[in-house]
């Protein structure tokens, strides 16, 4: 058993019998003991992605009111010209789908107006997700119907990802057996033009990769494994660190927990001969697990970016929605008959800005250096590739920035821009803010005004 030396920083882990990890959150006590009173918090960047667009009536200020759209066709832009915000910045207004992060306003920004084009050549759904975060313009990769290259996720880790045992973390809340759709419709992250960085959508083997437990299999729980080394380095800890340390191991076991919870669900499907698909499983535990898991990796640094896509694009398949849905809906589908399905709509894209709420918030209570929490130290956006799921348009993308106070964002405002403006200029904004001097990305044509001090 290896215990803890005198030295001990947040990229050291307690080490269990057999090789199993556990990565440590920021502690004050060991940060004066190693002479890093004053070391300044590692700067994370995550993303937290939205498929199929969103019904603008719920999320958007002053559209409240709109008349519902007819599915318009492929590749539309279309755009509602009724009570519109002008373009400028404005104090936030929380719509229905929106008000779940009211308890966060201080932290978060809505940035509108974003808008991307849309290159010509494939399904409109194919564009959305895998090209959400391209470092090209439209039509700049010849010989490909995606204007996709290097993601900003992986241009980011190039920077900041360097130190931590994995780069960059891609996650997908995705657990459908029937690979209906291309790579495209189901991976936001790309090493380059064609070169997936594929997700990973199984919580316990992500698990078991964040914190070597493989070779674990009759003995997996890794906050047991852990208890000795803990014991000896809690007797060196404040008596405030202690009790952060004792919520991390908390936070661990329940992931834990929760994963064994899923897995015995699947165990007595399978034994009562139930041919049901495995995506008829609790999808709310699903979505807050996976986002736990990435809260933890973020925390302990083991990765410092990471993405979550919360569903994969034009998926057909009927999903169940316990507690908010009453029956298996098609997420896809009802946005092309958004008049019967409206309610179900506002209802499944509250429930995603609320587990997006409950991630900020879990962050925000986890405290680092200098005064500042993982939120803090963490630029966390909200997106979506499409304006709306109805009508397809690549203008107008719902987007939400929290938390990267300590990188010099500036939150708590709604700031409109002026129609056109690219997307990519909040992506430079981010690389910006994060310390990377960058002229351009992509299509940019600037640094999106008011949201960088």
């Amino acid at each position: 058993m290896n215990h803890p030396t005198t030295q001990t920083s947040r990229r050291q882990f307690l080490t269990c019998t057999g090789g199993a990890m556990l990565g440590l959150p920021w502690l004050e006590s060991l940060a004066h003991a190693n002479g890093e009173k004053n070391a300044r918090p590692a700067k994370r960047m995550a993303f937290y992605y939205l498929p199929n667009g969103i019904t603008r009536r719920g999320f958007f200020p002053g559209e409240g009111d709109r008349a519902l759209p007819k599915f318009a066709g492929q590749n539309n832009v279309w755009r509602f010209e009724g009570k519109t915000v002008p373009v400028g910045t404005h104090p936030l207004t929380f719509t229905p789908t929106l008000a779940p992060l009211n308890v966060m306003r201080k932290k978060i920004s809505l940035i509108t107006g974003l808008d991307r084009t849309f290159q010509h050549g494939t399904d409109s759904h194919a564009q959305c997700a895998s090209c959400f975060l391209t470092s090209v313009a439209p039509f700049e990769v010849k010989g490909s119907a995606y204007p996709l290259a290097r993601t900003l996720d992986h241009i980011v880790a190039d920077h900041i990802g360097q130190a931590t045992p994995y780069s960059t973390l891609e996650l997908s809340c995705n657990d459908h057996k029937n690979n209906i759709e291309s790579i495209y419709f189901d991976n936001m992250s790309w090493y380059a033009t064609g070169h997936v960085a594929p997700s990973m959508r199984n919580p316990r083997k992500i698990y078991d990769r964040l914190f070597g437990t493989q070779a674990h299999t009759q003995s997996r729980n890794i906050t047991d494994l852990a208890l000795e080394n803990a014991r000896a380095l809690q007797r060196r800890l404040s008596t405030g660190d202690r009790g952060k340390f004792e919520e991390y191991f908390e936070a661990v076991r329940t992931i834990e927990t929760r994963m064994d919870r899923i897995e015995n669900m699947k165990t007595q499907l399978a034994a009562a001969k139930i041919k049901r698909p495995a995506e008829h499983l609790p999808r709310n535990e699903y979505i807050h697990l996976m986002g736990d898991l990435l809260v933890t990796a973020l925390q302990a640094g083991l990765t410092r970016v990471g993405t979550l896509m919360v569903g994969p694009e034009r998926w057909t398949t009927a999903t169940n929605w316990e507690g908010i849905l009453d029956k298996p809906y098609s997420h896809h589908a009802m946005t092309h008959s958004i008049a019967r399905h409206v309610e179900q709509l506002l209802k499944l894209d509250q429930f995603h800005v609320l587990a997006f709420t409950r991630l900020l918030e879990r962050m925000d209570k986890i405290e680092e250096a200098n005064g500042t929490s993982l939120l803090d130290n963490t630029i966390f956006t909200l997106g979506a590739g499409m304006g709306d799921g109805t009508t397809h348009q690549y203008n107008d993308l719902p987007i939400v920035v929290a938390g990267g106070g300590a990188t010099g964002l500036r939150q708590g405002q709604h700031i409109n821009c002026h129609r056109g403006t690219p997307l990519a200029n909040l992506w430079l904004t981010h690389l910006h803010a994060l310390g990377i001097d960058q002229d351009r990305y992509a299509d940019s044509t600037g640094k999106i005004a008011g949201l960088q001090a």
